[in-house]
């Protein structure tokens, strides 16, 4: 279908008789909606044209085409008919948006009667705001188009798919497409500049008759309620273009089952049903197999050319930035040259694109304005950048746990390596962050997870960054087919978040193929399923878990990090100690902290001693001890000196006859 704006002089005769009230002529207005009601029914309903506005001795007009049709005979008889005589026609073709508020202002000024009825003639009511639309605007010979698809990496496709449209070997009167098209690439800039020059060759070639063309974008347009509309927009599209950008948010090249498939399935019964009336163009990623291969197997019945960008490595990735710098005026140096440090290494134009802009903001920087040459790029307040948040400074604060923090530093600096990538038109991927945690009770492994939960939502990696504590009692069914279930419950649950699972070897059953068996493999594959939007801790002993691990084969292959947590050794026992009392607003005397630390370091060979748990026992029993003292005392003579402070009497002894011996328990090779 197509729209038209049509402007007029007219003759000397309309002049004088406009002269009287040239915008509300009532017996003008009221001729030209006849004649375009009766020229309508004449032409076998397949145009329709109006007056929009009568200004002095130009008159502008709107049309729709049902299918591409010579205009200026057809604007000839409906003037004819009208008794009316023009010069200086101009035609013009415009776009759906711009025609329907032409018919608002003919209806205003009664040059129609109804403009919805216009729309309804023509089927064009339907139309929803669910699509975007444009005109082809160049003009350009064979070989300027050849010479740009040089320019932009494309001649190992676009080149020769230009050479077969401008191949003069078809009737004329034969309508449809022999070929649609795919365009593979990441690049926004770089996907229109290929969809230009593809549509402007077709155009000129007569293989498209109409410069309209229109975008639905999957990621706005997915409901099955807006298909209705999508039928009317195809019909919209006849004789010209309707291009189709799909990308996904996720990774269409996972083993999970991608979004969308029902909306590609209806789409592609549309693409089928006008396929040689409407051109149809898929925008897809350039890393799309199984997107591609859906949409193939839903359309197996046409032929399609994939266009995409060339690689290019070596010195013609240099010759693509040296036409880069000519094109700004700018002369190529070592440093631009530079930026290709491997010629074995293959680039898209997208790639060298932002290489040469980040040279180029470097030449604008140091070299054009060298007053902005102290002024630090962006890649370096992100490297430089510290995280975000409290929970980070709480972690820090804590006593120990080495490698818990290094852990969480490395997992923050791969992320803000990851948005250089990005930046750079690198490919960045999101790494599973899933952990397991290996220590004694008391060894703050809940309240690390905790931390790092909050850590990442501070961060941006996660989005609820909630912690979800679960055991066997919340993963295992009582009843066959429920155990799935309730492991499925609980990662939609924790989705955005960090899923705890305390003392996962209690999943183990003492045979092969029980309950809980189906619940290692549930996790082992919802793991998988979830990698981009949670992380999975596990958390226990060190040798339980390592028999955990090796229950099901998957399973260790996707722990990306595995973290001890060493007992503390008595001095950071001491620490935890004086913190937590700090906490309370007390502190010990030396004397106090010399009987502590004989406390603690006895403690501490005890089999069942639980570390920061033991220590915050011992805390609450000195608090105790303390009060039995203070009751005690003159009431008068009291102050708040006194209050505050815990004294070597109030540490209660440690009772070395219910101690039995530590098992050691695998952490002897570690140092601090």
């Amino acid at each position: 279908m197509l729209f038209y704006t049509i402007n007029a002089s007219m003759g000397e005769a309309e002049e004088t008789a406009q002269s009287r009230e040239a915008p509300e002529d009532k017996e003008l207005a009221g001729k030209l909606l006849a004649c375009s009601e009766a020229n309508y029914q004449q032409n076998g309903q397949n145009y329709y044209f109006f007056a929009k506005g009568i200004k002095k001795t130009r008159i502008q007009f709107g049309a729709v085409f049902k299918s591409a049709t010579d205009v200026l005979p057809a604007f000839s008889d409906y003037l004819q008919e009208a008794g009316m005589a023009a010069a200086d026609i101009s035609i013009q073709e415009i776009a759906f948006t711009a025609f329907r508020v032409m018919l608002s202002f003919a209806r205003a000024k009664e040059l129609i009667r109804d403009d919805e009825e216009v729309l309804k003639r023509f089927a064009l009511d339907r139309l929803r705001s669910n699509y975007g639309e444009a005109l082809i605007e160049g003009n350009q010979s064979k070989e300027a188009l050849m010479r740009q698809s040089r320019a932009m990496l494309c001649e190992e496709t676009l080149l020769p798919e230009l050479r077969r449209i401008y191949t003069k070997k078809r009737r004329r009167c034969v309508r449809g497409h022999p070929v649609h098209y795919m365009i593979c690439c990441d690049d926004r800039d770089s996907r229109k500049e290929i969809l230009r020059v593809l549509l402007e060759a077709l155009y000129a070639n007569g293989r498209i008759r109409s410069k309209r063309y229109c975008l639905i974008d999957f990621e706005r347009s997915r409901g099955p309620s807006e298909f209705s509309s999508y039928d009317a927009l195809f019909k919209s599209c006849e004789d010209g273009t309707l291009m189709i950008l799909y990308q996904p948010a996720e990774d269409s090249d996972s083993d999970r089952t991608g979004p969308g498939e029902g909306w590609i399935c209806a789409i592609s019964d549309l693409v089928k049903k006008y396929r040689n009336r409407v051109l149809t163009v898929f925008c897809l990623p350039t890393e799309c197999a199984k997107i591609k291969e859906l949409f193939f197997e839903n359309l197996s019945t046409m032929s399609f050319v994939e266009l995409y960008e060339d690689n290019a490595c070596g010195n013609r990735a240099r010759e693509y930035l040296k036409t880069l710098a000519d094109k700004h005026e700018l002369r190529p140096d070592k440093q631009l040259y530079g930026k290709i440090e491997d010629d074995a290494r293959q680039y898209r134009a997208a790639q060298l694109k932002l290489l040469f802009e980040e040279w180029y903001g470097d030449k604008l920087r140091h070299s054009v304005y060298p007053q902005y040459k102290g002024i630090k790029s962006t890649a370096t307040k992100i490297i430089q950048k510290k995280p975000r948040g409290s929970a980070i400074d709480t972690l820090n604060g804590m006593i120990g746990l080495r490698e818990a923090k290094a852990v969480i530093r490395k997992a923050l600096d791969y992320f803000k390596v990851q948005k250089l990538y990005r930046d750079r038109g690198l490919q960045d991927t999101r790494p599973t962050m899933h952990m397991v945690f290996t220590g004694n009770p008391g060894t703050a492994k809940t309240t690390v997870a905790r931390l790092f939960a909050q850590i990442m939502r501070d961060n941006g990696l996660l989005s609820r960054g909630e912690l979800y504590e679960v055991g066997r009692a919340d993963l295992v069914g009582k009843y066959v087919g429920w155990t799935a279930q309730l492991v499925k419950q609980k990662f939609r649950e924790a989705q955005g978040s960090v899923l705890f699972i305390d003392e996962a070897y209690s999943l183990l059953d003492d045979r092969n193929g029980l309950y809980g068996d189906e619940a290692i493999n549930t996790i082992v594959q919802e793991m998988e399923n979830n990698r981009d939007n949670m992380v999975v801790i596990f958390a226990g002993y060190p040798d339980p878990m390592e028999q955990f691990l090796s229950r099901n084969p998957g399973l260790r292959s996707r722990i990306a990090f595995h973290v001890p947590f060493p007992d503390y050794n008595t001095e950071e026992l001491v620490s935890i100690a004086e913190l937590l009392a700090g906490k309370k607003g007390l502190h010990f005397t030396q004397q106090a902290c010399d009987k502590l630390r004989n406390v603690l370091s006895t403690a501490r060979t005890s089999a069942d001693f639980g570390n920061g748990r033991y220590v915050r026992s011992l805390l609450e029993q000195a608090g105790m001890e303390q009060a039995s003292r203070i009751v005690k005392m003159n009431g008068e003579t009291l102050t708040e000196e006194t209050l505050r402070t815990l004294t070597a009497e109030d540490i209660p002894d440690c009772n070395i006859s219910g101690l039995t011996e530590k098992r050691r328990i695998g952490f002897d090779t570690i140092h601090y």
